[in-house]
């Protein structure tokens, strides 16, 4: 991995990795060692995110609560927990109430135009919506395709596969790619 690169793994929560979640991503198991690979390699270099809900909702937020609310919880819920095979990724925890984790509290982290390695759930959500946001503020993004887990596998592909339309600033990956190559930016 490229010395340079943070590593950020976008929402590995108990919401999104239990199979009985309503959001739950049959996916999730596979990325588990791919993500801890990354995570060994990036070191302090490494950023977790965590999906939590706005205290108080605004705009579609509320509505979107309102159609789901099992995931209307405290911040602190175990819903909401890092999965126990993840917890211990990384110093840096962003928590936000969006689906994109890129902005002032993650660049707070990576600095403003960073180079992004992205790896989580769920591919077709959180993910895309990160890349896009990250890419278009000018970070450079590389997105591994073996850790992340989408809301299904057609789903992640799909996610991918739009993501795969915005080189040089998104490229797509796979774990062993990421690192072998150092020079992936």
């Amino acid at each position: 991995m490229h010395p340079d690169a943070w590593l950020v793994v976008i929402d590995p929560q108990r919401i999104f990795a239990d199979r009985s979640s309503q959001w739950g991503s049959p996916m999730f198991p596979a990325i588990v060692d791919p993500v801890r690979r990354l995570a060994a390699a990036a070191g302090d270099r490494t950023v977790v995110t965590r999906w939590v809900p706005a205290r108080e909702p605004q705009g579609s937020w509320k509505a979107y609560l309102e159609a789901w609310p099992f995931a209307d919880v405290p911040e602190d819920d175990p819903l909401l927990a890092l999965v126990p095979e993840m917890a211990d990724l990384g110093h840096h925890v962003v928590s936000l109430p969006t689906f994109g984790k890129w902005g002032y509290a993650l660049q707070a982290v990576t600095g403003p135009t960073p180079h992004l390695v992205l790896a989580g759930v769920s591919t077709d959500c959180c993910v895309i919506s990160t890349a896009l946001a990250a890419a278009d503020a000018g970070a450079t993004v590389t997105v591994v395709t073996d850790a992340c887990a989408g809301s299904s596998p057609a789903n992640h592909r799909a996610a991918m596969d739009v993501m795969a339309l915005y080189p040089p600033q998104i490229t797509v990956a796979t774990t062993d790619d990421v690192l072998a190559d150092a020079a992936i930016r």
